[in-house]
């Protein structure tokens, strides 16, 4: 069930948050609502709701006034210049169940924003109060940053501040400084190096196998100059990740995502809201969760079998050819 705006303020009022609210027709823009509280001592915010290319979503939080340039903070995630876009409004009905114009960090609410990543403006710190739509657009409340930060330790969120202003130079040496914010949540498949199977990048987030697995093929099957260089070349293209080798090893990986998922849909409020269907409730949620990332890991499973014993194979027939 989604949250409606009175369940909101009915929580805010719970946790004993100060807030003033302002009711006012539907607005689509923070020009529009400044036109009803533009008067009242405190900052507007504007929030955008975007997604990236392995469909992890964002909140961005701003101060109407500061500048968001899109493509910068793409950079400062770790997705290149145009890794996010604004998520369609079906995805946000589905996901933060709110309508379009009505986007908050409020939303983060409901179950189904749990791995939806929040970005707030450091702005936000140098304001009295700020205004935020309270899950529906025909009103706005104002409150302090402690207060908002409380309702959000309350949902289990860490509140972080950023600079959305910043552009600060990434590179080799100066890794993406927002790359943390990116959502573990969502997993795909892992990039093929180039002469490696399907392995985690360093950040422990997952890429898109399927990109460079034609490459890495044909690399593999470029004859060698002799029998030695084939050896060596099998030996450094076949290093994935032992998890991905062993099969025990592979299996345990499974049970511990699986445990992890388990985990994070067994919360209280889970237990109160669903009751005795609990049980019938869980076995769907983790068909839903898991049934893709464990297609992956399968697939990645896969992969990494079939590259070893391509090398293995391959390393072999050429041993016992003749050298001429």
């Amino acid at each position: 069930m989604a949250y409606s705006k009175d369940q909101l303020l009915a929580r805010l009022k719970d946790l004993q948050i100060e807030f003033s609210q302002y009711e006012h027709p539907a607005v689509m823009t923070v020009e529009a609502q400044a036109k009803y509280v533009g008067n009242i001592r405190g900052g507007l915010s504007k929030n955008l709701f975007l997604k990236d290319k392995k469909h992890r979503f964002y909140i961005v939080s701003a101060l109407a006034d500061t500048k968001v340039d899109m493509k910068v903070l793409s950079q400062r995630l770790g997705l290149g210049k145009g890794g996010l876009r604004m998520a369609p409004e079906e995805t946000m009905l589905e996901i933060l169940k709110v309508p379009l114009g009505s986007v908050t960090p409020f939303a983060l609410v409901n179950e189904s924003a749990r791995d939806v990543a929040l970005l707030l403006d450091k702005g936000f710190k140098a304001q009295d109060r700020c205004f935020f739509h309270p899950l529906s657009n025909d009103m706005s409340i104002s409150l302090n940053t402690n207060d908002l930060d409380k309702f959000l330790k309350s949902i289990g969120r860490d509140p972080a501040y950023v600079d959305l202003e910043a552009n600060p130079a990434v590179g080799k040496d100066q890794p993406p400084d927002l790359a943390a914010f990116v959502p573990s949540g969502s997993t795909v498949l892992p990039d093929l190096p180039e002469q490696a199977s399907a392995v985690q990048s360093a950040g422990g987030s997952h890429v898109n196998a399927n990109n460079n697995s034609k490459a890495a093929t044909e690399k593999a099957i470029k004859p060698a100059k002799d029998v030695q260089n084939v050896k060596d070349t099998s030996a450094k293209a076949v290093n994935p990740s032992s998890s991905f080798t062993d099969a025990e090893k592979f299996v345990e990986e499974i049970l511990d995502r699986i445990s992890a998922k388990l985990l994070s849909e067994t919360k209280e409020g889970n237990i109160v809201q669903q009751g005795q269907e609990l049980g019938n409730e869980m076995a769907n949620r983790l068909r839903k969760c898991c049934h893709p990332e464990l297609k992956n890991l399968a697939t990645i499973f896969k992969n990494t079998a079939y590259t070893q014993g391509f090398h293995a194979g391959k390393a072999s027939s050429l041993t016992q050819c003749p050298r001429t």
